[in-house]
Formats: structure tokens, C-alpha cells, sequence
């Protein structure tokens, strides 16, 4: 007998959690980021320049109301040792050349940069949001195909809610992130240069301007401590009344059902009472946060006032340098209110950066061979289970000792209370999980020897909880497969009886389908699944619980389908309904993941065993019901 499958390694799988935390800043994460940008380094190189040019046109437009219009024009001065960057030269030459107004051309210039800022300005962003977009788009590409290669070992330990948090909040997270980066850029880039402008024109009065920097970056570093903390509780407040409304929409007839609506109203309420609770706090702090910087824009233009007139009456600055002084007083404290609106941004996106690499690098697969052995063209279809042991958890079998063998062609089934271990079994020879090597075998070759995806292509499933894509109806039955023609769905789709119903629809088989196919009835959305099949022609075929929750009458209508479906082909037939599988070849008796019978209809109900009980006690019920 051969030993349980054990896991190779333990895996957390805690640290998928909704919740996003305040993480430390991680300068290897951003570098990883790069990766997905790098194809892009183009458009972000062309950010860049558009940003140095915004800049420049930003900080020219102010020299030339200050050294132009002001020094050069009202107030003519000699301090030619001031630079004014070429634009007195600029507006002489454009007098010469139009023969305008000084003034008028000074105007025009002015508004020449202005113009220019705005269009650079609008450029970078556009340009570095693309940048940003489209490896945004390539990460959340790759992040989805390494998610779809991920086995069902994964999605039976993680919540699906929290995967698709990566792919959604997450990914927008670090849009957030890489455009904040992008506003701190075009913040502190005129920042640097009207520094460097204003450093030639008067040195002191700059140094004392500067010595309100600490003090603004004091109040920002108080706001981002204070912040922190609220910002927090409100994304998980928000998060709870989602998971909240969510709960009670998707439930809302049970809700109805059983007058629940006031229970639910209250407890929503609380929820968005603290909720409210955290965003008037945000508020508050918020409403301290920005007239403090206000307030410091004020005490700077207060101090170029005192300072700056002092220096212009002892003739040590120009009345324009002052001017420049004060025009420039709102760029060099802009990217500090920046920084502090974007630092928690920052935080909650190194969280999302952990997530999203978390998802990215779990390694968790199914065993595929280096050099896998293909099945034959002419797949017989023999499937044995020798001495099967498995369990989903290491030490809990839930399969054990199974063997049997299903010979080509035959039509076997499995049935067993619930929790016996049948579709757990399915699950297996579909190659959703490893087993151990020998176990399972398909036409005498081993599946762990066989790659999945060819498996998967060989054995046809049918479940009872049947899955409708987005699409029309062909596109449900073809699922993409180019080898399935129109005109082979509507073969299987007549074959099933599902044809009637199709034509029927307003556009037939091109009629798109709603979330789930609520357009369609359940007995309607199983017909589907039946010529779903059917189209693929596998040479297993395996109905689990098929035809469960389909009425009696639509039953009776794909009886004669059902029959042509399996006619020449293995079958496995799952069912609780034990009248459904009276005409199986052999039917097999699993209790508590163990083989307890095997044989016909007759054999089993002569045999007196556990068939014969669950048996007796379904004819009991079905005539209890015809009786009420």
C-alpha cells in the first residue's frame, strides 16, 4: 500500500489576508517594480524631459514680470549682475522684430511661458500615466496567468475574494503610487531650480526664506504619524461595510425570507457609524494639516516682505528680485504639502507591493515530468486505481486503499453517502492534484507521467454546478477551442436535446449570455454542459452528479442523449439519485473513502450490503413524497 501524499513543504497560506497593513518603505520593491516599467523607459524618459521643461517655462514666466516688466520696464535698475536668464535680450529683439510696446511684448512673452508650462505640465502627465498604465497592464497580465497556473491546493486553502484583491485594489494601489511619484517630480523639479535661480539673485535673502523649510517638513512628518493610524482605520471600515453589503445583496432572498432586514439595517449602520466616526477624525486632522501650511506660506511671504524691502531700501536686491522672491515662495513650499499627502499613499502601497510579489512567487504547482509520455491517438480509454491513498491534508486520508479498474467502454458507477470520497476521486484522474506515482493509470500509462493539460483534454466532465463565461452560447460550448466548428456545436447541441432552447433564443447561438447564464434555466444551462462536452468528444467521460438538479421531465428528455454519449465510451457516473445508475455496467460502493462493493444493480441489492440499504432507503423517500 502505497504511503499518504504528503505535502513538500508547509505553506502558510495565512498571509493572504484583505486587509492592507502600513508597511516600512522597501527601496527593493520599487527596484523589483522597475521590472514591468523598464519596456517603457522611453515614454519615461520622455516624462522626464517634459517635466525639466515645465520647469524651466514655470520659473521663466516670474523672471519676466520681475526682471522684465519690473526692473527692465517700470523701474529700470543697473543691477545688471542679477541674471535674468536671457529675457531682457529675449523681449528687446521681439521690439525690434514687431515693433510692439515693450510692456505688450513683455505680456506676450509672459504668457508665451505660461502657455508653454501648462502644455509641458499636461504632456509629462499624460506621458508618465501611460508609462505607468501599461506596466501596470503587463503586471496584472502576468500576476493573472501565474494565478491560473496555480493548482487546486491553493483555491481550496484561499479565499478567491482575496486573490482577486491583488488583481484589483492592489494593482490600482501602485497606480497611485508611481503618479505620486510622478507629482513629487513635477513638484520638486521647479523646486531645485527656482532654489538655484534665487541663490543667484540675493544668496541671504534665500538662506532666510530656506529657514522655514524645517519647520513645514515638521508638520508634514506630525500630520503622516497622526494620520497614519486614521487613514488605516478607515480603509478597514470601508472594507467591512463592503463585505457587509456584499453579504446582504448576494443573500438578499434568505434576508427577505426571513425578515432579517432590521437585524441587517442595524448592524450596517454601526458599521458606517464608525466609519463616520474615523472620517470626521481624518477631517480634523486635515483641517489643522492644511492651514498650518497655509500659515507658512504666509510667514514666508511675510519674511520676503521684512527682509526682501530691507535689502531693496539699502540697495543690496532689486524691487524685481523681491517680487521673483515672493512669486517663487509657492514652489519651494508645494512639494513639502505634496510629500504629506502622499506619504501615506506610499505606505499602504508597500503593502500592496508585498501582496502582489507574495502572489507572484508562490511557487506552488503540480508535479509535471521533464518529458512527459503522451497518450495515443487511439486512447482505449482503461482507467485503473491501484491501492489509492490521498488526503487534502497530510495525516486526514480521505481516499484510501482504492483500487478497481474501469475497462474501454465500460460504464461505471460510483456512489457512496456524502463525504465518501467520489469526487474527490474524479478530481484526481482529472489531475487537479498530485498522487502517488503508480496509483492511477490510463490506458496502463501512468497520469503522473502524463502532462495535466493532455489529461484534461482526453477525460470530459460534466458537473451539476455548471460554470457560464461571458460570451454567447457557441462560445460556451467552443470555450475558445478552434477544432470545435459552428457547425460541430450544433451537432452536440441537437444530440442533447439543447438545440430546441438555442434556436429559440433572440440571436440563437450567437444570444449573449448574462452573469452566470442567468438568462437561462438550470436544466438549460446543464443541456449546455452536456453538448459541451459532447463537442470536445473526450474519450473519458465523467458526469458528476449531472443531471442532480434538473427536473424529472428534462431528465426523461436527455435520457436517449445521455445513452448515445456514453455509447462506446468510458463512463463515470456520479450520482445520488441511485434510479440514474440502474443500468450502469458496474457500480462501485464507496464508504468513508473505502472500496465496500463492487457490482451490478442485481448483484449489490442480493448481496444486502451498504447499496442495498442506501437503496431501500431512497425508494422509501421518493414514495413518502408521491404519497404527500
Amino acid at each position: 500500500m502505497n504511503a499518504p501524499l504528503k505535502d513538500k513543504t508547509t505553506k502558510d497560506y495565512s498571509v493572504f489576508e484583505d486587509d492592507i497593513d502600513v508597511r516600512n518603505f522597501d527601496m527593493r520593491l520599487i527596484l523589483r517594480l522597475t521590472h514591468w516599467i523598464a519596456p517603457y523607459r522611453a515614454q519615461m524618459l520622455g516624462a522626464v524631459a517634459l517635466v525639466l521643461l515645465a520647469a524651466s517655462a514655470a520659473v521663466l514666466a516670474p523672471v519676466v514680470v520681475s526682471r522684465v516688466v519690473v526692473d527692465g520696464i517700470l523701474l529700470p535698475t543697473a543691477d545688471a549682475a542679477a541674471p535674468d536668464f536671457g529675457q531682457k535680450a529675449l523681449a528687446h529683439w521681439l521690439d525690434g522684430v514687431t515693433g510692439l510696446h515693450p510692456l505688450v511684448v513683455a505680456c506676450g512673452l509672459y504668457a508665451l511661458w505660461t502657455a508653454l508650462w501648462a502644455l509641458f505640465g499636461h504632456g509629462f502627465r499624460i506621458m508618465l500615466a501611460r508609462a505607468v498604465l501599461r506596466g501596470l497592464r503587463d503586471l496584472r497580465r502576468d500576476l493573472f496567468a501565474h494565478l491560473e497556473r496555480l493548482p487546486s491546493t491553493f483555491y481550496d486553502r484561499v479565499a478567491v475574494g482575496r486573490v482577486m484583491t491583488r488583481l484589483t485594489n492592489d494593482i490600482e494601489t501602485l497606480f497611485e503610487l508611481l503618479a505620486g511619484f510622478g507629482v513629487l517630480l513635477g513638484e520638486f523639479v521647479p523646486f531645485f531650480v527656482a532654489v538655484t535661480i534665487m541663490l543667484a539673485l540675493n544668496p541671504t535673502l534665500t538662506f532666510e526664506l530656506l529657514a522655514l523649510l524645517p519647520l513645514a517638513a515638521l508638520a508634514t512628518f506630525i500630520f503622516r504619524v497622526v494620520s497614519r493610524t486614521v487613514y488605516r482605520g478607515i480603509r478597514s471600515s470601508v472594507s467591512r461595510l463592503n463585505e457587509n453589503l456584499q453579504e446582504n445583496l448576494s443573500g438578499i432572498e434568505v434576508v427577505q425570507l426571513y425578515g432579517r432586514e432590521q437585524i441587517n439595517y442595524d448592524r450596517y449602520t454601526a458599521i458606517n457609524r464608525e466609519n463616520r466616526h474615523k472620517e470626521n477624525r481624518a477631517v480634523a486632522i486635515e483641517s489643522y494639516y492644511g492651514p498650518a501650511m497655509d500659515s507658512m506660506a504666509f510667514l514666508a511671504m511675510a519674511t520676503i516682505i521684512w527682509f526682501g524691502g530691507h535689502h531693496v531700501l539699502s540697495g543690496a536686491a532689486s524691487l524685481g528680485s523681491v517680487i521673483l522672491f515672493a512669486q517663487f515662495a509657492d514652489m519651494l513650499f508645494r512639494p513639502i504639502v505634496a510629500m504629506g499627502e502622499q506619504w501615506n499613499v506610499v505606505f499602504r502601497a508597500m503593502a500592496s507591493c508585498e501582496r502582489i510579489f507574495q502572489a507572484l512567487d508562490w511557487d506552488e504547482a503540480l508535479k509535471e515530468p521533464a518529458h512527459p509520455t503522451p497518450l495515443p491517438a487511439d486512447l482505449k480509454g482503461k482507467v485503473e486505481f491501484r491501492h489509492l491513498d490521498f488526503g487534502y491534508v497530510p495525516g486526514s486520508p480521505i481516499l484510501k486503499d482504492v483500487s478497481f479498474t474501469i475497462a474501454p467502454g465500460e460504464k461505471v458507477a460510483i456512489v457512496g453517502p456524502t463525504g465518501s470520497g467520489k469526487t474527490s476521486l474524479i478530481r484526481l484522474l482529472c489531475r487537479f492534484y498530485d498522487v502517488p506515482a503508480g496509483t492511477i493509470l490510463l490506458d496502463g500509462i501512468d497520469i503522473m507521467e502524463v502532462a495535466p493539460s493532455e489529461i484534461r483534454r482526453r477525460v470530459g466532465v460534466v458537473l451539476q454546478d455548471f460554470h457560464i463565461f461571458s460570451g454567447s452560447v457557441y462560445d460556451n460550448i467552443a470555450l475558445g477551442n478552434p477544432n470545435i466548428t459552428r457547425a460541430d456545436a450544433e451537432r452536440a447541441a441537437k444530440l442533447v436535446h439543447a438545440d430546441p432552447f438555442i434556436s429559440a433564443l433572440p440571436q440563437g447561438y450567437e444570444t449573449p449570455l448574462t452573469e452566470r447564464g442567468r438568462n437561462l434555466s438550470h436544466g438549460q444551462r446543464q443541456l449546455l454542459a452536456f453538448a459541451r462536452v459532447l463537442a470536445m468528444n473526450p474519450e473519458v467521460l465523467i458526469l458528476d452528479e449531472a443531471t442532480a438538479s434538473i427536473d424529472t421531465e428534462t431528465e426523461l428528455v436527455i435520457q436517449d442523449a445521455l445513452a448515445k454519449l456514453t455509447e462506446g465510451r468510458t463512463s463515470i457516473i456520479i450520482a445520488h439519485r441511485l434510479q440514474t445508475i440502474r443500468e450502469a455496467h458496474r457500480i462501485v460502493v464507496l464508504t468513508q473513502g473505502e472500496v465496500r462493493e463492487i457490482g451490478t444493480h442485481a448483484e449489490l441489492i442480493a448481496r444486502g450490503g451498504v447499496y442495498k440499504t442506501l437503496y431501500e432507503l431512497q425508494v422509501q423517500d421518493v414514495k413518502a413524497e408521491t404519497a404527500s
